[in-house]
């Protein structure tokens, strides 16, 4: 365990990079060498036993012939080397399969002069790594922006070889948040009832502004140090599975921070996807910039337009401006179709799951990578992890082009998935048009029942995650006009869905926004009580008002509740048209198996919810759901602990949300 500590030390600085004492025969001389090798250490007994290493120096040797390669390992099998239009990097390829945990040296020697004598550690895997739980239905996931959650460690706002400082006072700068703020306030999230913490990006933004958000990386293998250290992530991932917590890494393929050490020199002249030259038609046959000099043409951006990845009418052109166009210009655009890059990112993506103890990953802008490439990486991921799950980002509100990602799915151009979840856009959507709508024949609720009945278009929708906001959305309690019993219900229907939920950062205390238009720094202010000086807190309740109570208790109860009812987690759905501003849904788990669905099981364990956006009371009758309600003839309210009894009807006293436990007979 000493040697490994120290190795993984030695290579996090060579990450940075770091400098070391080229030798000749064994014999130190005074020239130094600067170079990154990556990933920066590896586990034996993996289920994929080969693993290539990027080697960039600028001391390697123009003319790849005079490369020699020398593992010292025991049962490392060394299957060659491969190098780009770039020399300055070397790929290494080893095969792991016989290899028991140790550590061993590569040695890098061009003819009888040694370059470089390296470390490298391959260690033991933590027992049960492969057979990892992922997150699941079980689940309530928590999203956090770490800079804006609280800050734990005021010491580290700042660092020397960080571009940007903290600017509390600026919407779009950093405010100092932290691994250490998430770490201390573990026991609020647990007691709050969530299981899964899903963290923006916390590794290196090394840029000159707006880099609080985490999803420009300059550093894939490096945490920012403003948000902590490499072994603060792994301690806190190991500290929070101790309060029943899991925790989900957000990833990003599809493109990095313009300050990455790679623009420097560029690992290949297609290492990144450039734009058009003058007078070419083809982005595929365009020459690509010099691996020297990434800036010399500007970058065409984006088209956002994702339909075309898999519309069957499409022209090539129009899929590549989507496909292979930045975002913006401090965001380079990775071209996944190179091998090279395609392995690094999916090594890189299995290295922090093992390192870190991950139960997840939510991967970033997930259409706008290669497609081939993206089948390729969750197929890696998931034959390394059986059990694992990843979520990724299609944001439309179409549910057939959300459907065409998900693993199952039967596609007509053949294209097939291995991704196991999508975040549910549209529904999310609909959800929040219905309850801002009067109730007609086309409007309101009915708008949400036929959304969900597009349900058929997936191959698995119980598996997609529902939200009721995130980073990029506007505040829900805003969205709703700030108006309680309807966020009350948007909660519920997040919570109780045949969907796995998904909360963000402080909706259980009412954070607000604007309603039209971006204003992510505002939607990603400070939670209250997070950093120093808050005259409110959200984790202490100290300062909140009566309506932030309610909700942070309103939230309390049903996360706590969902915790312990497999109706909720795992059970059937049954819903009903709704009527006069009502809907009715109903979740049941079958005691036994049955062909059917279970709300038809006299014995099942049934929850039953019902919204009503009437202001004044109602009576809701009850002979239309005879058959489910067969076999309960009592009901206990999960809100109020009011008991009901179901003879004929049920009271509606006003517009909200009723979530009622049934009692069997």
């Amino acid at each position: 365990m000493i040697r490994h500590s120290l190795l993984f030390a030695l290579v996090l600085t060579a990450s940075s990079p770091l400098s070391i004492s080229a030798q000749t025969n064994n014999s130190p001389v005074s020239s130094t060498a600067s170079f990154h090798l990556e990933p920066l250490s590896w586990w034996a007994g993996m289920h994929n036993p080969k693993l290539q290493l990027m080697l960039h120096s600028n001391a390697l040797p123009a003319d790849a012939t005079q490369l020699k390669v020398e593992i010292t390992g025991q049962d490392v099998v060394f299957e060659g080397i491969e190098q780009t239009d770039n020399p300055h990097y070397l790929f290494i390829n080893l095969d792991l399969r016989q290899a028991k945990p140790q550590t061993f040296d590569i040695r890098i020697l061009a003819g009888d002069k040694q370059l470089f004598q390296l470390p490298y550690t391959l260690a033991a895997r933590a027992d049960g790594s492969r057979e990892r739980q992922g997150f699941s239905n079980k689940d309530v996931i928590y999203l956090i922006t770490p800079d804006r959650f609280a800050n734990g460690n005021q010491s580290n706002d700042n660092q020397a070889d960080m571009l940007e400082h903290a600017a509390p006072d600026n919407s779009d700068g950093r405010h100092g948040g932290d691994i250490e703020g998430i770490r201390q306030h573990l026991d609020y999230l647990a007691k709050l009832g969530v299981t899964q913490l899903w963290i923006n990006p916390l590794l290196e933004n090394n840029q000159a502004q707006y880099s609080y958000h985490g999803y420009a990386i300059t550093n894939l293998y490096r945490v920012d140090p403003r948000f902590g250290s490499n072994q603060d992530y792994q301690k806190l991932v190991t500290e929070a599975k101790q309060h029943g917590l899991g925790v989900i890494k957000d990833v990003v393929l599809n493109h990095i921070g313009s300050n990455h050490w790679w623009l420097k020199d560029l690992p290949s002249s297609d290492w990144l996807n450039y734009p058009l030259k003058p007078n070419t038609t083809d982005a595929q046959t365009a020459p690509a910039a010099s691996s020297t000099s990434p800036s010399s043409t500007s970058p065409s951006f984006t088209s956002h337009r994702r339909t075309t990845v898999q519309d069957p009418y499409a022209d090539t052109k129009d899929k590549s401006d989507f496909v292979d166009g930045w975002f913006v210009d401090s965001m380079p655009d990775l071209n996944q179709r190179n091998p090279k890059l395609a392995t690094y990112l999916i090594q890189n993506s299995i290295w922090w799951v093992e390192y870190a103890g991950l139960s997840g990953i939510r991967e970033d802008t997930y259409s706008y990578a290669d497609k081939t490439f993206l089948a390729q990486w969750s197929k890696a991921l998931m034959a390394e992890y059986p059990h694992f799950n990843i979520v990724g980002e299609e944001w439309t509100a179409n549910p057939i082009t959300v459907s065409y990602w998900q693993k199952g799915k039967i596609n007509a151009d053949g294209y097939r998935s291995d991704l196991p979840s999508l975040m549910d856009f549209p529904l999310y959507e609909k959800l929040v048009e219905s309850l801002n709508e009067p109730e007609g024949w086309d409007t309101g609720f009915i708008k949400l029942y036929e959304m969900l009945a597009n349900d058929v278009v997936y191959a698995n929708p119980s598996q997609l995650v529902l939200f009721e906001g995130n980073h990029d959305t506007n505040r829900i309690y805003s969205l709703l006009k700030e108006n309680l019993p309807q966020y009350q219900m948007a909660l519920t229907y997040v919570l109780t869905a045949k969907r796995i939920p998904q909360l963000f950062y402080g909706t259980e205390v009412l954070m607000t926004s604007p309603t039209e238009g971006r204003h992510d720094g505002v939607v990603r202010s400070n939670f209250p009580g997070g950093f120093a000086n808050s005259k409110v807190s959200g984790f202490s309740g100290k300062g909140l008002n009566a309506k932030q109570q309610q909700a942070l208790a309103f939230v309390r109860t049903l996360l706590n509740y969902r915790k312990h009812s497999a109706a909720l987690q795992t059970g059937d759905l049954l819903h009903f048209v709704p009527q006069n501003g009502v809907y009715v849904q109903f979740r049941c788990a079958a005691k036994h198996p049955t062909a059917g669905n279970a709300c038809y099981q006299a014995d099942a364990d049934k929850v039953m919810v019902i919204y009503n956006k009437n202001d004044q009371a109602q009576t809701l009758e009850l002979s239309r759901f005879r058959k489910v309600l067969a076999g309960n003839s009592s009901a206990n309210s999960v809100f109020t602990g009011d008991k009901f009894k179901l003879n004929q009807s049920v009271t509606l006293p006003h517009a909200g949300v009723m979530l009622l436990e049934l009692n069997h007979q």
